[in-house]
């Protein structure tokens, strides 16, 4: 009778079964996102163990041939010559040459860009200066490495007329103008994500405004400025255009900036051109020089994960 007439308990139950049917789609939503994410997840992995695999399935035939010790610790790299001399040596120094030189122009200016955006700038200008600055991040690496060549390296010669065409500084100025945007974009990110009650905070206590950008606000964004750091440091250590024509490919141990200098990603380029017979013992040190080039960006990503780590819980 109450179905007929009031229909109440009808109406209870399609509710009932429509908020199930809710219910069951948001599972079904929610378990889909969550294994797609994991396919993702899964991909990076495997992608990660796949290169792996491959330089040290190419790499391990090459240590066969020439020692690992001797690889690591040989002063001269001439892998065409007969017999040829494969020292890593000189070619690490060139990559660190090149990965330092740019992180000491790049890391404090970004930084103090960063900064200026964040805190001192005022709206009109940060919307002027940030995409200007990240339109940096957008130039192809062949033409920094011909900036390089034709304007920096011109610049350098009146400073120092030895200095050869292409060259260690030349190559470390325009990596440290490329990772330039990623410094500043990080850091900036970091610091505007320093909640706003710190600074009124330190304000209230009669702070001025570069007390409590540098003893509240950069401490408390350490964690990710530190990151930035890191990161932009990675990417100055495999970069390969820029300083292939910048820097040059001669590989020597030398600590002369003004010298032509080849770091690892440069030799790869150049044996993978053509310039060494695929199977001989020159063209399997190219996996080599990869294995060991992913070897020290994992060590950097290391590092950055153990220092975001620290700083975070300093400054939580």
């Amino acid at each position: 009778m109450s179905d007929s007439v009031t229909g109440t308990p009808s109406a209870s139950k399609k509710v009932a079964v429509r908020r199930t049917s809710v219910r069951d789609l948001r599972r079904i939503q929610q378990s889909g996102v969550k294994t797609f994410t994991l396919v993702c997840a899964m991909i990076s992995v495997v992608t990660t163990l796949g290169i792996v695999y491959e330089l040290l399935s190419q790499a391990l035939p090459f240590f066969r041939e020439v020692p690992v010790f001797k690889f690591l610790t040989g002063t001269e790299w001439r892998p065409t010559s007969e017999p040829g001399s494969f020292g890593v040596l000189p070619l690490i120094c060139g990559t660190l040459m090149i990965t330092i030189g740019a992180g000491l122009i790049a890391l404090p200016i970004g930084l103090l860009n960063a900064i200026f955006l964040s805190e001192y700038a005022p709206k009109k200008i940060r919307k002027f200066l940030k995409p200007s600055l990240e339109l940096l991040a957008g130039i192809p690496t062949v033409v920094y490495g011909y900036l390089g060549i034709f304007l920096i390296t011109p610049i350098l010669k009146k400073i120092h007329p030895d200095t050869q065409l292409s060259n260690g500084a030349a190559g470390a100025i325009v990596v440290g103008i490329m990772i330039l945007p990623l410094v500043s974009s990080l850091c900036e990110d970091a610091i505007r994500a320093v909640p706003r009650a710190m600074r009124e905070g330190a304000y209230g206590l009669g702070a001025t405004k570069a007390e409590v950008t540098v003893h509240v606000v950069v401490p408390a964004a350490l964690s990710g400025i530190m990151a930035s750091f890191i990161l932009a440091l990675s990417r100055a250590l495999g970069e390969t255009m820029a300083v292939a024509l910048a820097a040059g490919s001669n590989p020597i141990l030398t600590l002369d900036p003004s010298r032509s200098i080849q770091t690892m990603t440069a030799y790869i380029v150049q044996v993978a051109s053509g310039d060494a017979a695929a199977g001989s013992a020159a063209y399997k040190s190219i996996f080599a020089v990869g294995l060991t080039l992913f070897a020290f960006t994992f060590l950097m990503n290391m590092l950055a994960i153990r220092l975001v780590r620290r700083f975070r819980q300093v400054y939580a």
